[in-house]
C-alpha cells in the first residue's frame, strides 16, 4: 500500500463511526483525466464516495467553494461531509452509478435534456461577476493553443511552417472575436452527458471543480455538441431553442436572435474541441493515459464539419484536412 493510500486509509476509519459506513467496502468508483480518484464506500443503508485529490495537482479549495454555488442555485450536487483539503480527501454523497451518458437513447433523451438544461439555466441565473476567475482572453486563447502543441506537434507529429501559421492564427482570431463578444455568465466548463447523473432530483451533477466566469454559450455548446454523442440536427436545434427560450424567460444575457446566438454556440464548441483535443494528447504523451485519445475522430469531425459552414474558418478547414492526409500516412485514422 502507497503512502498515500494508508493516509486515505486511516481519514476514512477516522470517519466511519460517524456516517456508519466500513472502511472495508471501500472500492474504486471512478477516474478521470486529471489526478482526482473517486472511490465508494458502504453502510448498511446507502453509499459514500471518498474523493481523493491531491492538494499539490489539485484545487481543493475551490471544489469546496463552487460546490455551494451550484447547491445555492438549486442544483443538486454532491454534498461535502467531511473534508480534510490540506491532504485532499473528501467524503460527499453519492449521486449514483449511472450517468446521462449511459441511459440516453431515443425514448428519454427530450426529458433528461429538458432536465438538464432546466439546471443550466438555475446556475447560469445565479451568475454574478467577481465571484469566479474569469474565462478571459488569456485563459481561452491557453486552452485553444494546446492544439497546435501536443495534437497538432506530439501526436500528429507535424511541424506547421510560416503558411500554416499563419492559417492557424486567422481561425483563432475568427473563434475567439465570437467566445469574447458574448455576455458573461457562471460557466460549468464541463457540463456533458458523462458529469451529468441519473439522480433525483434529476440530473446530479458533478465535476464542476474548473468553474469560472465567461461566455453564456459554452455550457450550451458542452452538453449539446458532445462528441462522444452524435445527434441529428434536428434534435441540436430543438433542445438548443427550447433552453434558449428558458433562458431568455429567466434574464440569462443570452442573444435576442436565436441564429446569432446558433453561431456563438458553434463558434464556442470549436474552441472546446480544438482544446480537448490537445488536452487528450498531452494526457497521452505526459500522462499516460491513452485511451481519451481514441475518441479523437468524433473530436477531428465535429471541428472538421463546423469550420466548413462558415467563410472566416475556412483556413481552419484546411489545416484539418491536411492533417488528415497526415494521420491516414501514419496509421491514424478518421
Amino acid at each position: 500500500m502507497s503512502t498515500r493510500d494508508a493516509a486515505l486509509h486511516a481519514w476514512l476509519a477516522g470517519l466511519a463511526p460517524e456516517f456508519g459506513f466500513e472502511p472495508e467496502t471501500l472500492e474504486a468508483a471512478s477516474a478521470d483525466a486529471s489526478f482526482r480518484r473517486y472511490f465508494r464506500v458502504r453502510s448498511e443503508k446507502s453509499s459514500f464516495i471518498v474523493m481523493d485529490a491531491p492538494p499539490e495537482h489539485e484545487n481543493n479549495p475551490q471544489y469546496v467553494r463552487v460546490a455551494k454555488l451550484m447547491e445555492k442555485a438549486g442544483l443538486n450536487v454532491p454534498k461535502i461531509l467531511a473534508a480534510d483539503l490540506e491532504q485532499g480527501f473528501l467524503l460527499i454523497t453519492d449521486l449514483g452509478r449511472e450517468t446521462y451518458l449511459d441511459v440516453l437513447n431515443e425514448e428519454n433523451a427530450f426529458r433528461l435534456m429538458d432536465a438538464a438544461t432546466t439546471a443550466l439555466v438555475k446556475w447560469q441565473a445565479a451568475s454574478a461577476p467577481g465571484i469566479l476567475p474569469p474565462y478571459d482572453e488569456a485563459v481561452l486563447r491557453r486552452e485553444i493553443e494546446l492544439f497546435p502543441e501536443w495534437y497538432v506537434k506530439r501526436h500528429c507529429g507535424v511541424e506547421w511552417d510560416e503558411k500554416h501559421r499563419a492559417w492557424w492564427e486567422m481561425s483563432v482570431k475568427a473563434i475567439l472575436r465570437s467566445n469574447l463578444n458574448e455576455q458573461q455568465v457562471f460557466v460549468h466548463r464541463d457540463f456533458m452527458p458523462r458529469n451529468l447523473m441519473v439522480s433525483d432530483p434529476m440530473p446530479g451533477v458533478i465535476d464542476f471543480q474548473d468553474a469560472l466566469y465567461g461566455p453564456v454559450s459554452y455550457d450550451i455548446a458542452s452538453l449539446m455538441r458532445d462528441a462522444f454523442i452524435s445527434w441529428n440536427e434536428s434534435f441540436v436545434l430543438d433542445v438548443s431553442i427550447r433552453y434558449w427560450e428558458k433562458a431568455r424567460r429567466a434574464g440569462v444575457p443570452v442573444p435576442a436572435d436565436f441564429g446569432v446566438f446558433y453561431r456563438d454556440i458553434e463558434f464556442m464548441g470549436l474552441q472546446r474541441h480544438l482544446k480537448v483535443l490537445g488536452i487528450f494528447a498531452r494526457i497521452r504523451y505526459r500522462d499516460g493515459k491513452p485511451k481519451y485519445l481514441e475518441d479523437a475522430p468524433s473530436f477531428i469531425n465535429y471541428v472538421r464539419q463546423t469550420a466548413g459552414r462558415y467563410a472566416e474558418l475556412s483556413p481552419l478547414r484546411r489545416l484539418i484536412d491536411e492533417l488528415a492526409g497526415v494521420e491516414e500516412k501514419t496509421g491514424y485514422t478518421f
